[in-house]
């Protein structure tokens, strides 16, 4: 028998998913959460083999949560299920050590095939995902081949612009003058190809560098 905990904000959608798996033999729906903050609570007194995770929910979303459950609760297997099929937000959720990716279009019978992959120990992300995450991948390696010509200094100061840092604050935290976090930053954008501020934020979110 799989024990089953499901967090989800959309009302409709976590009654309809516990109604069907209710008629599943092999598995009990044991509690659900509307927020990461009831789902902590629960866990607290309850014990599952899966969790079902939506992403997006308030006070506490998925990521969140599933950092604190996988260094207080190492055991629980997390499926994410969810809308989200965003490359980045699939990255980290993988970085995080989640043991499934499905989104909520997935069919019945997927469902129930990840969770007996992730209760057997194995990892299951659908066609889609696994498909993103591949191309995300790629587009990683090259970028990190880009980053070898990088100075210390210059990956201290991509981080920075990418936590919106201006060029004054820069300057007072690295313990350098302005015009040499300018220089920095115009060589940021040849080194690495991109026009502007918003090019550098974005190479450093794929690289993971804000985790």
């Amino acid at each position: 028998m799989t024990n089953i905990i499901i967090a989800d904000d959309h009302t409709m959608f976590l009654e309809g998913l516990i109604s069907l798996l209710r008629n599943v033999p092999e598995i009990t729906v044991t509690e659900k959460a509307s927020n990461g903050k009831e789902l902590l609570k629960l866990l607290e007194k309850n014990t599952a083999d899966v969790l079902l995770l939506d992403i997006s929910m308030p006070e506490m979303d998925g990521v969140e949560v599933t950092k604190i459950i996988k260094k207080t609760y190492p055991k629980l297997k997390i499926i994410i299920l969810t809308t989200h099929s965003n490359a980045h937000i699939i990255a980290k959720l993988n970085r995080l050590g989640v043991d499934g990716y499905l989104l909520k279009n997935a069919e019945k019978d997927e469902l129930l095939y990840a969770i007996k992959k992730v209760q057997s120990g194995e990892h299951y992300f659908s066609k889609e995902v696994a498909a993103i995450h591949k191309e995300y991948e790629t587009n990683l390696k090259k970028n990190l081949s880009s980053t070898t010509e990088l100075s210390n200094r210059e990956k201290e100061i991509l981080v920075l612009i990418a936590k919106q840092l201006t060029a004054a604050e820069i300057a007072e935290k690295t313990f350098i003058s302005l015009n040499t976090v300018n220089t920095h930053k115009r060589n940021l954008l040849s080194k690495l190809n991109v026009k502007n501020t918003a090019g550098l934020v974005k190479f450093a979110i794929e690289l993971g560098l804000l985790d």
